[in-house]
């Protein structure tokens, strides 16, 4: 696969961190140097996920700057954290009603902060 292009002689180099989470609890973190003007998707190249988890398409993931999605071709600025977000399983809203209906009514009673008389 393609890498960052070595650094030349009086180049700035910025500094960026790539996250990935392959799996539930797991994550690759990367922090690593990069020519200035390198952008996410290369970045993302020079971190080596593609090779390191088999499967990975960039196409598939939202790539995010400090929480913001961002696309492929954005310019990283020097301390830049990049994260790489799978799409969603399960809808959040849904996977809630799921979990409400499974509590019943024991988990619905709520406590009254008053005092009774």
């Amino acid at each position: 696969m393609a890498s960052a292009e070595p650094v030349e002689r009086g180049a700035r180099t910025i500094r960026v961190e790539v996250a990935y989470s392959p799996a539930p609890r797991q994550v690759d973190l990367h922090v690593f140097g990069v020519p200035a003007g390198t952008t996410a998707g290369q970045a993302v190249l020079a971190a080596g996920l593609p090779e390191r988890h088999p499967g990975f398409d960039l196409g598939t993931v939202t790539v995010a700057v400090w929480g913001r999605a961002v696309t492929p071709s954005t310019v990283l600025h020097d301390g830049d954290q990049l994260a790489l977000c799978r799409p969603l399983i399960v809808d959040p809203k849904e996977a809630r009603r799921v979990r409400y209906r499974a509590q019943g009514e024991r988990g619905r009673q709520r406590i009254s902060g008053s005092r009774s008389r």
